[in-house]
């Protein structure tokens, strides 16, 4: 532990505010180090400040609670800084007494003046003690420890498409054409040309052979195709890279187990998430590992939306609104949700497949698939509260809401506006 000074309660300047937390702390955390300054009532009306540093070894954060607790602390707050506030907030999750939240860097630093650790650990400390920021959502630990899983399953799977797309252009180096050929390298038909070619087989003839499937019909052009300089390097190039392919398709197979086993208890509110459109069982693994089950946490399914960064942007100067971007959010979460949105939006006859193709005229395509995967999250939020399945609202919501005869007027405008007449007849269904 490094040294500790005690600080006399410096004088307000302006309007006094409210204290909302008597006893409460401030934390800055580095790689190394921690900086605290705890707040406790001193004589009078005045409080005492106290800034002590502590390692970030396990017995300098034992050391650390330990002065809290002897100091009575009740709430602490802390800066999400990288992945160095986690064992100290773990460590002071599992201490009876001690509340510690997890503040938004963005929602302490908007005040200019401090430029040190312990003056950090200063204003996080006054601005618990005010009740001047709110905590961010920490998941329980069952749902960080399936967020681990699932987002070290996304990442390997990242990995693997690099890796393929990587073994694609090394072949073009070759002149080996299979990927123009075949729609993916790694299928059963294509890797057995690339083990061929990799234990010695050149004749193109025979690695076209090989096919499988509907392949077979395509052995003249895979001829062609297989045809080029393969040397020695590029099947070690190619031996290592498949090996890579292999050794990533084995991590998601057991991460994907492991997944599985932890959501057994929870299978109920997968086997719901999975009736929205566009999400398969990957993405509502995905959905429960980032926001839970429990969305009493979430006021409403704008407060989700809100946190996860897909909501519409909210900036505003001098009765202008400026920007209407979205905030960075849950970049996991978003990504999933762009990826079922994109999936919704092919869809035929359904509610969001019609809400994107209402939008992305003059949205573009990006910003409507965006706004489908909000849909699905406001969706999701409904169906994890009640534990009810999708409800579709049918592809001719955004016509039937208007009314039959204001969409008629509006489609005659439409139509009127391009130079042309139009007479409409009521269909008459034949007796």
């Amino acid at each position: 532990m490094g040294g500790h000074r005690r600080r006399r309660a410096e004088p307000g300047a302006g309007v006094a505010m409210d204290v909302m937390e008597d006893r409460c702390a401030g934390a800055d955390l580095g790689k190394a180090d921690v900086k605290v300054c705890v707040r406790v009532p001193g004589t009078g009306r005045r409080a005492r400040y106290e800034v002590r540093t502590f390692s970030t070894m396990s017995d300098g954060l034992l050391e650390l609670r330990d002065w809290l607790v002897e100091n009575d602390i009740t709430r602490i707050g802390m800066e999400a800084t990288a992945s160095y506030w986690k064992p100290l907030f773990y460590l002071l999750e599992a201490t009876e007494g001690i509340e510690p939240w997890l503040l938004n860097a963005q929602h302490i630093k908007t005040v200019p003046g401090r430029k040190t650790d312990v003056k950090d650990c200063e204003w996080i400390c006054r601005l618990v003690e005010h009740g001047l920021v709110r905590p961010s959502f920490v998941p329980p630990r069952d749902i960080r420890q399936l967020r681990d899983l699932t987002r070290y399953r996304t990442e390997t799977t990242r990995d693997r498409t690099r890796d393929v797309n990587r073994l694609s252009m090394f072949l073009e180096d070759t002149g080996i054409k299979l990927s123009s050929v075949v729609s993916d390298i790694t299928g059963r038909s294509a890797r057995a040309m690339l083990d061929a070619l990799v234990a010695g087989e050149r004749d193109p003839r025979v690695l076209a052979d090989l096919a499988l499937g509907s392949l077979q019909g395509k052995v003249p052009l895979l001829t062609r195709a297989l045809t080029g300089s393969f040397s020695e390097h590029h099947a070690f190039m190619v031996a290592s890279m498949l090996r890579a392919i292999d050794e990533a398709n084995d991590r998601i197979a057991r991460l994907s187990e492991e997944i599985s086993r932890q959501l057994q208890p929870l299978r109920q509110q997968v086997d719901l998430l999975i009736t929205i459109p566009g999400i398969s069982l990957t993405l509502a693994q995905v959905l429960i590992a980032e926001i839970g089950v429990d969305m009493d946490r979430f006021t409403t399914a704008g407060h989700l939306a809100s946190w996860a960064g897909v909501c519409p942007g909210n900036k505003e100067s001098a009765g202008k609104r400026l920007s209407g971007r979205t905030r960075h959010g849950d970049t996991w979460l978003k990504t999933a949700l762009f990826v079922a949105g994109s999936t919704a939006a092919r869809s035929k006859g359904t509610y969001l497949g019609a809400q994107f193709r209402r939008l992305v005229p003059h949205r573009g395509s990006k910003r409507a698939t965006l706004a489908v995967g909000h849909s699905i999250l406001v969706a999701a939020w409904h169906i994890l509260h009640d534990l009810v399945p999708y409800r579709d609202l049918g592809p001719d919501y955004f016509t039937s809401r208007l009314g039959r005869e204001r969409q008629t007027r509006r489609l005659l405008a439409q139509l009127s506006a391009l130079g042309l007449d139009v007479t409409v007849t009521p269909h008459i269904e034949p007796t």
